[in-house]
């Protein structure tokens, strides 16, 4: 198990915590101009039709235990987040087509988006989301997880185009560069063992 930097913690997303990522959400104006972070989840009426409707079904999916992440939280409020699941749960890529082109295997886990407040950035909290959700598989079973971070060019990107962290940030946390996936993303790849 991945020990957060001192005074933080990692819970994972729960019915009982669905709070504690309902405020980080509500301070940062819904992400992502209020995507909530249902974008990769299976497409459906209600998806994209404004933040409340995406916070709506962000709950429900956390209500059918049907939406993971790993909240990073400081005392009272979640911080980060990296959001991972099941390729059911989680059936959207930016880049599919050429994705399932390219697939060699199905993993058993995704990493799909990763958020650190913007008070907190700066501070590696991104690693330490991603490395709480690695835990968080290990402890249900493990298996092979990708994630689909960024490869920044010479130009500074946005972190709003760093949704999901960079390659240099996988490497980090164990995870092998598997092939590039669209201009500057890539598929990124770690067999998480079971807990024991």
């Amino acid at each position: 198990m991945t020990q957060p930097p001192e005074g933080l913690e990692i819970v994972p997303l729960t019915p009982e915590t669905w709070g504690l990522f309902d405020d980080l959400v509500v301070r940062h104006g819904g992400i992502f101009g209020g995507c909530w972070c249902i974008w990769f989840h299976p497409d459906s009426d209600e998806r994209g039709q404004g933040a409340e409707a995406n916070r709506a079904l962000k709950k429900r999916y956390v209500e059918r235990c049907a939406a993971h992440a790993a909240l990073v939280v400081d005392g009272d409020e979640a911080v980060a987040w990296a959001e991972y699941g099941t390729p059911a749960e989680l059936p959207n890529l930016h880049h599919r087509k050429q994705y399932d082109a390219e697939a060699d295997l199905v993993p058993d886990y995704r990493v799909t988006c990763i958020f650190v407040d913007k008070r907190y950035r700066r501070r590696g909290l991104a690693e330490t989301a991603l490395l709480g959700a690695v835990d968080l598989i290990a402890r249900a079973g493990g298996g092979i997880v990708e994630g689909y971070p960024h490869v920044p060019g010479d130009k500074k990107m946005s972190s709003s185009f760093l949704y999901n962290g960079t390659r240099a940030m996988y490497e980090r946390c164990g995870f092998m560069f598997v092939r590039p996936k669209g201009l500057k993303n890539t598929v990124m790849r770690r067999t998480v063992a079971p807990a024991g």
